[in-house]
């Protein structure tokens, strides 16, 4: 049986048609306009109704960022479109013959490995998806964790730095504002701005005009020293906060996502550095592996869509 994943981001709307595989059949991808409430959900259901025709449909999956109760109905609050207290499966359901959950967007990336990619071999898993912000996602005893209001595993906002840099979700210190591309970016131009080994990148800001993630990641494959500096401290940011992780959780696997992680050991090489130097009692606490996410840029599909057939069998 076929289910359909959806990811809403704030740019486009992504959705597919899954087998119980993990396998996609059939994608569409379309604009998002994230002021437009309206508009998102008419669009969501023209998808829908396009990628199930001609097939037997369980569920529907729906990925949004942002916190979802725990009844994987409502977007409490999202970050990058016009989400508060918005009753969104309620909505859809009353628009498609299928039964939808909505469900956070990390979460469902998160899933996808642990079903069908780095995490397929583990119980147990942390993702911290490395983009703009930090996402993150937990799976613990072959379970997606939650949380009792639905709004667990915002990884990214927890507090590395004691009134440290502010964050947009209103606290200071998060590590979204030291492991994130945003931070990359920041350390990067840091470096240009005081010569020495940043010389490569203040040349490279100086011919674009601002420097980018497409421009810092080009140093960082072209082994700059001043690009793999920036990519070593971003490293070590995620390394600690990793290892604060796994004093709570304790997973077998931490899984590494987003657009950064294609630096591959580049950047887990000082994550794995950092974590091992800050891990509590190391030498006696068993160590997690580290790994690249493997789904790329179709996990919020396939782990929504896997959701929401494992959802609709349970009811």
């Amino acid at each position: 049986m076929h289910a359909i994943g959806i990811d809403i981001g704030g740019t486009k709307i992504a959705g597919a048609l899954v087998d119980d595989l993990g396998q996609i059949v059939r994608f569409d991808r379309r604009p998002t306009q994230a002021v437009d409430i309206q508009n998102i959900e008419d669009s969501v259901v023209a998808m829908i109704t396009e990628l199930a025709e001609g097939y037997d449909v369980a569920a529907v999956g729906v990925a949004a960022a942002g916190f979802i109760d725990a009844a994987q109905s409502t977007v409490y609050y999202a970050p990058n479109i016009s989400y508060r207290n918005e009753p969104f499966r309620e909505k859809l359901e009353r628009r498609v013959p299928y039964r939808v959950i909505i469900e956070n967007d990390a979460n469902a990336a998160g899933w996808a490995e642990f079903r069908y990619g780095a995490g397929r071999l583990v119980s147990d898993m942390c993702m911290l998806t490395i983009g703009t912000g930090v996402g993150g996602a937990i799976v613990s005893a072959d379970r997606m964790f939650r949380g009792g209001f639905g709004a667990a595993a915002e990884l990214g906002h927890m507090r590395v730095v004691p009134d440290g840099l502010p964050c947009g979700c209103g606290a200071r210190g998060c590590i979204e504002q030291y492991g994130s591309g945003r931070a990359l970016l920041r350390y990067s131009n840091e470096l240009a701005d005081a010569g020495g080994i940043g010389i490569g990148l203040a040349a490279a800001r100086a011919r674009v005009g601002v420097l980018t993630g497409h421009e810092v990641s080009e140093l960082i494959q072209a082994g700059d020293p001043g690009a793999l500096a920036a990519l070593r401290e971003l490293g070590h940011w995620i390394g600690q906060a990793s290892a604060s992780l796994a004093a709570v959780l304790d997973p077998q696997l931490f899984v590494i996502g987003g657009g950064v992680a294609q630096a591959g050991d580049l950047l887990l090489d000082p994550i794995r550095q950092s974590f091992l130097d800050n891990l509590p009692a190391r030498g006696y606490h068993p160590e997690p592996e580290f790994r690249i996410a493997e789904l790329v840029n179709d996990a919020g599909v396939v782990g929504a869509a896997d959701l929401a057939r494992l959802y609709a069998a349970q009811i």
